[in-house]
């Protein structure tokens, strides 16, 4: 108990050093590893959990620790001032205690139509599973919409649209391991758009059908800590207003700092590099006046070495610093009321958050 106090006490002093003149907010509590995050066409703020696993079976082993099942994925809702639980048991993997959940919910996000708030009113949501089809094979039923990607109704019944892992598992487009972590998912009138975290590609699925649209491979390590090559590990796409995808990358092991970049993605799949000089980006937002801002892990490395931070993206580095502070962010969304909504503390169970960040 003394620690959580002091945990939150500690996290509101850092909000208010890194707020300037900012006016931050917790709108959503309680949550377990929240990423993704998206305003719905009933004006509700919909978050990912990736839930806090269970005691199991099934059990996987990762890197020497285990992970155990249990049906504690979810999306919540905030609407009219009330935060609720909108989708409970979807599958979730994670350590003993919770944190760090690496299969289950990463994100949600609705298709709009050109006039705000009228839209179709099914959500689409990315199921992680970080690791191969056959490794979810192995978990027996519970894995069954792990490597996903599943539409819910307004009346939240579940469709499986894609199976991503199985795709990466036949294609393996970019190369080396077959690994699978569907992250992000941007729908299009025609097409959802996923980010495969471990497959190191952006995928179409359109129709139910997956095709590959880019792929990123890994560069040279620079340094002596970690693997000789980096893997790219893209995480979010954004829509930009030249009708191009952007492509945000997390990067690989050890995370280093200014490693990051965005890509940019042509419609027939040719891609370049948009922006360098970035940390570990896990979500993109443009802003209604064209203006990209990117959500950095943390700001600096290696492993994470310092706090998280939303910025600016420039022309060149280094990029203009909106707000920092924050506690191991997942997910980002600019709301109708310009604020930036941010799910912080992604990586802790029970205690995570969505903040509303007004500069």
């Amino acid at each position: 108990m003394y620690r959580s106090l002091m945990l939150a006490v500690l996290t509101s002093l850092l909000l208010a050093s890194a707020a300037g003149g900012a006016t931050v907010t917790p709108v959503m509590t309680g949550l377990d590893n929240p990423l993704g995050l998206a305003f719905g066409p009933d004006r509700g703020l919909y978050v990912a959990e990736g839930g806090r696993g269970g005691a199991g079976p099934p059990c996987r082993v990762v890197r020497g620790g285990p992970q155990c099942y249990g049906a504690t994925g979810a999306i919540s809702r905030l609407r009219n001032g009330v935060q609720e639980k909108w989708l409970t048991g979807l599958p979730s993997l994670a350590p003993p205690g919770g944190n760090d959940a690496e299969a289950g919910p990463q994100d949600v996000a609705f298709q709009f139509r050109t006039i705000p708030f009228f839209g179709r009113s099914d959500a689409y949501v990315t199921i992680g599973l970080g690791g191969s089809p056959e490794g979810r094979t192995l978990l027996g039923p519970p894995g069954a919409l792990m490597g996903k990607l599943i539409k819910v109704s307004a009346s939240r019944e579940l469709t499986e649209i894609a199976d991503i892992a199985a795709y990466e598992g036949a294609v393996n487009p970019a190369g080396g391991p077959i690994d699978s972590n569907p992250f992000g998912v941007l729908p299009l009138s025609r097409q959802q758009i996923v980010a495969d975290a471990g497959a190191n590609a952006i995928f179409s699925v359109a129709g139910g059908a997956v095709d590959t649209l880019a792929v990123f491979p890994g560069r040279p390590n620079p340094t002596p800590i970690g693997p000789p090559f980096i893997d790219s590990v893209p995480t979010a796409t954004a829509l930009g207003p030249d009708g191009a995808l952007y492509v945000s990358e997390l990067t690989g092991v050890p995370f280093l700092t200014g490693f990051a970049r965005i890509h940019r993605v042509e419609p027939d799949g040719s891609t370049s590099i948009y922006a360098t000089g970035l940390t570990t980006v896990v979500d993109l937002a443009f802003a209604d006046d064209g203006t990209l801002y990117a959500l950095q892990h943390a700001s600096c490395g290696p492993f994470f070495a310092c706090p998280g931070n939303i910025v600016r993206v420039g022309a060149a580095a280094p990029h203009a610093v909106v707000f920092g502070g924050l506690n191991r962010p997942g997910g980002m969304t600019i709301g109708p009321d310009d604020a930036f909504y941010v799910s912080n503390r992604s990586t802790s169970a029970a205690v995570g958050q969505v903040l509303r960040i007004a500069p």
